[in-house]
């Protein structure tokens, strides 16, 4: 648990409580805890008497207390009993806050989904103070949105159900071992369903449990060597398990991993050899003797080749390129991370607490980056809080001698092409990063305006999550890449390859195209927590995807190598 748990905890309570058309000083009282919290430049470990914050009283005291230490929370519980379930996904909807939420609930009698849409359908919508024509119509076109799943879902949702579904294998003694397949193991943007590898000496017992998972909605199939279940979250997605004895299963791995193509590249040079790839193992066509391996890097042994990622296998160049060696990057090759949020703006952990865990990565160097003033809603530091803030940086970072911290900003490009600060501020910082956070929806030439203004200073080091881009949630604004491309390269300013699976921002294509002009890449996290330090195990796969080197990316760098570049105009 961090300090962002107890204050979503917090602004859930004021939510319920604004639902049920509770008392507004009532409510009022958990926003303003929520809010004292997030100011707070603590993390959760270091506050001793909650009291003492701005905001918080006696009674949201008791709250916070009984969630840190027990995990739950009745006020929380009991609300939940009273407020309608179905009306909390709706304050996604255009035009529904909390307030207007819950006068459509009192007045109208809306409970969910179903409710919101008849309301909308009778006219009975438009009643509401506040909500006219044009506002159903556009509540009925985003519900009908919803209720049509993508065929394809993003990255990131996939990725957070393989790991709730990992949760449950981990538990089943009879499988030996198991592992992600399919398009989500290739960290491909969108997929289609998720695919588990399973070996195991005991199938039946693996499948009566699989088909019991309370995360289960539906069964598809549940036969011999394969279970397919929906699960059931707001989207249903599909669930492929295959079931193999041990010696099939790098095979099978290797084979349901895919892709297609890069499959049939294999088959051809299995062919060329005398032998066939099946998805039990190598079939020798001489002798039929099945040839079956340990691990996929024997796999690829087999045939002379160095093994290949998996987030590689896409059939672009890697079965000829891997006959020799070819360098791919590892976990280790990453020194640092040069993006990253804590308590001082929007983030969950102390700056103290952020270098120690990126201590216990291994990491040589890293950079604290919280937010700039501009950006208010995240509780942006201005000039004062930022010296303050390295003060605090300075301190940690004498408490070490394993580790260099550098005191970053993350600065927000403005609306009007200007930068958050001036230079001479700017160049008494360790690492500045510039980001657009604001009105996306500017023509291309009035963002192209902006960030060629970042670029063009000389004290701005990277550009951040360089499109904007949601993944199935937002396009991002309207960028002339290669113009962006053409502008970083003649500025010297690295672009970044935000890891996390929300954005994974550049593209493949762009960091290849970046990489061909010498531009500087930095892979970073931008975590708001420790744990989210963790995406870097996604960015340095996806720079693999790329076909990227370690001299391509800033944060595989020696520390005065990187010291040289970020001093380079200083």
């Amino acid at each position: 648990m961090n300090k962002k748990d107890v204050i979503r905890l917090l602004e859930d309570i004021a939510l319920h409580l604004e639902l049920k058309a509770e008392n507004p000083f009532r409510v009022s009282a958990y926003r303003k805890a929520a809010q004292g919290l997030e100011q707070d430049v603590r993390s959760l470990k270091e506050i001793d008497d909650f009291t003492k914050i701005k905001g918080i009283g006696k009674g949201t005291k008791d709250v916070i207390v009984e969630f840190v230490e027990t995990g739950r929370s009745t006020v929380l519980e009991e609300l939940q009993q009273e407020v309608p379930q179905g009306l909390i996904p709706l304050l996604k909807l255009p035009g529904l806050g909390g307030k207007r939420l819950a006068t459509v609930y009192q007045e109208l009698g809306v409970t969910d989904r179903t409710t919101l849409k008849e309301a909308c359908e009778n006219g009975s919508l438009k009643t509401v103070k506040g909500l006219g024509e044009k506002s159903a119509q556009n509540i009925l076109k985003a519900l009908e949105r919803e209720s049509s799943r993508p065929e394809r879902m993003p990255v990131n949702s996939m990725l957070q159900l393989s790991e709730l579904v990992e949760t449950y294998l981990d538990n089943i003694v009879e499988i030996n071992r198991y592992n992600l397949a399919g398009s989500l193991r290739r960290l491909k943007e969108t997929n289609k369903d998720i695919d588990f590898i399973i070996a195991t000496e005991n199938s039946q017992a693996v499948r009566e449990q699989l088909i019991q998972m309370d995360i289960v909605k539906d069964i598809i199939a549940n036969g011999d060597t394969k279970v397919s279940v929906t699960l059931n979250d707001d989207n249903e997605v599909n669930v492929d398990f295959r079931m193999v004895e041990q010696p099939a299963f790098a095979a099978t791995l290797h084979h349901f991993t895919g892709s297609k193509d890069h499959n049939v590249q294999m088959r051809q040079l299995a062919k060329s050899r005398g032998e066939k790839i099946n998805e039990y193992g190598v079939m020798i066509e001489e002798t039929e003797e099945l040839v079956q391996f340990e691990s996929e890097k024997s796999f690829f042994a087999h045939f002379g080749l160095q093994e290949i990622p998996p987030e590689m296998r896409e059939a672009t160049g890697e079965v000829e390129a891997f006959r020799h060696s070819v360098p791919v990057l590892r976990p280790e090759d990453i020194n640092g991370d040069l993006h990253m949020h804590t308590t001082w703006s929007d983030g969950a952990e102390s700056v103290e607490e952020m270098v120690q865990y990126g201590r216990s990565l291994g990491y040589k160097y890293m950079a604290i980056t919280d937010h700039s003033k501009f950006l208010r809603v995240a509780n942006g530091l201005n000039e004062s809080r930022l010296l303050k803030q390295r003060d605090e940086i300075k301190r940690v970072n004498d408490m070490y001698d394993d580790i260099h911290v550098l005191a970053g900003v993350e600065m927000d490009i403005l609306p009007n092409g200007t930068l958050d600060f001036e230079d001479d501020f700017l160049k008494e910082m360790d690492i500045v990063i510039a980001a657009i956070h604001s009105s996306f929806q500017q023509s291309e030439s009035q963002i192209m305006d902006r960030l060629l203004t970042a670029m063009e200073n000389p004290y701005v080091d990277i550009i951040a999550h360089p499109t904007g881009r949601i993944i199935g949630r937002r396009e991002g604004y309207a960028v002339h890449m290669d113009n962006l491309l053409d502008q970083a390269a003649r500025t010297n300013t690295a672009l970044e390859l935000n890891a996390n699976p929300q954005r994974f921002d550049l593209t493949t294509e762009w960091l290849q195209k970046a990489a061909s002009k010498g531009i500087p890449i930095a892979v970073n996290t931008d975590a708001h927590n420790t744990q989210s330090l963790h995406f870097m195990n996604y960015g340095y796969r996806r720079a693999n995807r790329a076909w990227l080197q370690k001299q391509d990316i800033i944060n595989t760098w020696s520390k005065e190598k990187l010291l040289t570049f970020l001093n380079r105009n200083k």
